[in-house]
């Protein structure tokens, strides 16, 4: 089952365009210039008689990571079966963004019901956690002193979800989807230039070449890793090894989890973290949320997801422009309707077993509508709305204005297999490797900090607050687009902190009303609109230009030029697929057809 809103229903557009041919994209561009995506596009083989005549498709961040899909994808595996492969895979050779100690959200179509599911892998607080554990005397603690205390480390969810995701939809054998990461954990890898970046230029700022583990690891001898250097991870494999044979208990319980909650309590700031905390943990099967747009529905994760903003973006957008509207004011428009759907995310969601968020309500034609006739004047700063007030129905809750921060750290990936069953997935261990903090192969998540850090005993609690057992509210969005007739038409996401709501919605518009390719859309300019400030990417084109025209406009603009988004998307055209990965990241896709089988 999803939930399923009601929307005004106008008619779509569909970019038919053409892929741009295949290129590495694993490097930006210079400023002012747009780099070549890496795409791909397979055409329907009119041979066959199948219900799905496309093969399959996968759309990943790393090289490796997308090899390890497709091989499982190539054995009749599930997209669910290649999604844990790419993911054992990304902890492994981009441990910077994602990994076992870390947790995620995934959204799957079944192509045979046409139903969306979505499971929730987030990580929760320990039954220690505390509403003031990142204060002292008072005052919030930094960011980086916070990040890296045993405080911040959540129990890992990554495992409990590739063990519920693949009870429901998974084809081969539990054990078969860790074979490519366990082989190439034990026969090496090569670092990635994005790996080496981080260790050298984040190092004054972390203790991961302190820590016991990740010191050794990423700085042998003290000097850290070089991109090119060749890197094996025998514990990692063991660590694969023991949940490929004994199952995901293994993970949850005995030496692995013990050597979590040794990492966790260990000085400096050491959490409260314990085995029951580790044993208790589960993975949640939720409805998707899904809501009208144009011909389409929008399906992404539900609370502590912010995938809802995908629907409350695009539909409040839609009351800002007609279809004759020039891009500029298009885009305008995109801005407004991010600023009004932040403030909304902002001050109400937090993790529905433990506050009410009043979802239906905030997706209400009637409450959009009235939020697209009522945008906020380009230079103030954007307040949440009251949909009990608007609708006449209920009261709001009140809480304490949102103090979350949520730095980039997360991986996406999109996946389509040979049955035309697609998953949409994006992980993380929160910031820049986590915790830093190391076990059993692998570094822990800082994610106990995507709370609202700030606590005031005089104020209300935030929505998205610290609390026992809880799970943090996310900016993840893994999201799963279908046509009128319920089949699939896009997947997509992104990494990137806070800015992952804006990346998403952004291939979204710009494919289906900016009449954008993949390629076109993953490459345009980033336009992240939460707070006040407008965050505009001039490193890409025509980004100068968009910055300029909401400058005009009384925006006020902040001017980057690079954004740390990860798009990978996947398009269902009549007659192909067509799948890009984000030049700004290190991704590929990869794609077989039928008769290629």
């Amino acid at each position: 089952m999803r939930y399923l809103f009601s929307f005004v229903v106008l008619s779509l557009f569909m970019a038919c365009s053409e892929p741009v041919p295949s290129s590495s994209g694993t490097n930006p561009a210079s400023p002012g210039q747009t780099p070549a995506v890496e795409t791909a596009s397979v055409r329907d083989d009119s041979s066959t008689d199948s219900d799905w005549p496309f093969g399959y498709m996968a759309a990943v961040a790393n090289p490796y990571a997308t090899e390890a899909a497709a091989e499982i994808l190539a054995q009749g595996g599930h997209a669910v079966d290649a999604a844990i492969a790419a993911h054992t895979v990304l902890g492994l050779v981009e441990p910077e963004s994602s990994g076992l100690g870390g947790g995620g959200f995934m959204v799957v179509y079944q192509q045979d019901d046409k139903q969306v599911k979505f499971y929730d892998g987030r990580e929760t607080a320990p039954a220690g956690a505390t509403i003031d554990m990142f204060m002292r005397d008072g005052s919030e603690l930094g960011f980086f002193e916070a990040k890296e205390s045993g405080r911040a480390v959540g129990v890992p969810g990554a495992v409990a979800l590739y063990k519920l995701a693949h009870d429901a939809h998974g084809k081969l054998p539990w054990a078969a989807v860790f074979q490519p990461a366990i082989r190439l954990a034990n026969e090496g890898f090569v670092v990635t230039g994005k790996m080496a970046n981080f260790l050298s230029g984040f190092r004054q700022y972390t203790m991961l070449d302190e820590f016991e583990g990740s010191a050794e690891y990423f700085y042998p001898g003290g000097e850290p890793l070089q991109a090119g250097d060749f890197l094996r991870n025998p514990e990692y494999a063991a660590t694969l090894t023991r949940v490929a044979e004994e199952g995901a208990q293994a993970f949850y319980s005995g030496e692995i989890a013990e050597a979590i909650v040794t990492a966790v309590q260990a000085e400096p700031n050491p959490g409260t973290l314990t085995m029951e905390d580790i044993a208790n943990y589960q993975a949640v099967a939720r409805d998707a949320v899904c809501g009208d747009w144009r011909e389409l529905q929008i399906c992404s994760a539900t609370p502590p997801s912010s995938g809802a903003m995908q629907i409350m973006v695009a539909n409040i957008y839609d009351g800002l422009v007609t279809e004759d509207s020039p891009l500029m004011e298009k885009v305008q428009a995109f801005v407004d309707a991010q600023r009004l759907a932040y403030a909304d995310r902002d001050y109400y969601f937090g993790d529905p077993d433990r506050v009410d968020v009043p979802l239906e309500q905030l997706l209400n034609t009637d409450y959009l509508n009235y939020r697209s006739e009522n945008p906020i004047p380009p230079a103030d700063m954007p307040t949440h709305g009251d949909p009990a007030a608007i609708l006449g129905n209920g009261t709001a809750a009140v809480w304490m204005e949102d103090s979350t921060a949520e730095p980039a750290g997360t991986t996406h990936y999109s996946i389509v297999d040979d049955d035309g069953n697609a998953v949409s997935v994006t992980m993380t261990v929160e910031s820049i490797f986590g915790s830093a903090r190391w076990a059993a192969g692998f570094v822990l998540n800082n994610q106990l900090t995507d709370f609202a850090r700030v606590y005031d005993p005089d104020e209300p609690e935030a929505a998205n607050a610290v609390r026992p057992s809880a799970r943090p509210r996310s900016s993840m969005s893994p999201t799963i687009v279908l046509d009128s007739n319920d089949d699939l038409y896009m997947v997509t996401g992104s990494p990137g902190g806070n800015s992952i709501p804006a990346y998403t919605a952004k291939t979204i518009l710009g494919i289906v009303d900016w009449n954008l390719s993949v390629a076109e859309a993953i490459s345009f300019p980033n336009i992240i609109a939460r707070g006040q400030a407008v965050h505009v990417e001039t490193g890409m084109q025509p980004g100068a230009e968009v910055a300029s025209y909401l400058q005009e406009a009384g925006y006020v603009v902040e001017e980057s030029q690079g954004e740390n988004s990860g798009l990978h998307v996947i398009l269902v055209h009549e007659d192909r697929l067509e799948g890009g990965a984000d030049p700004r990241r290190e991704g590929t896709v990869l794609a077989r057809t039928p008769q290629d089988q």
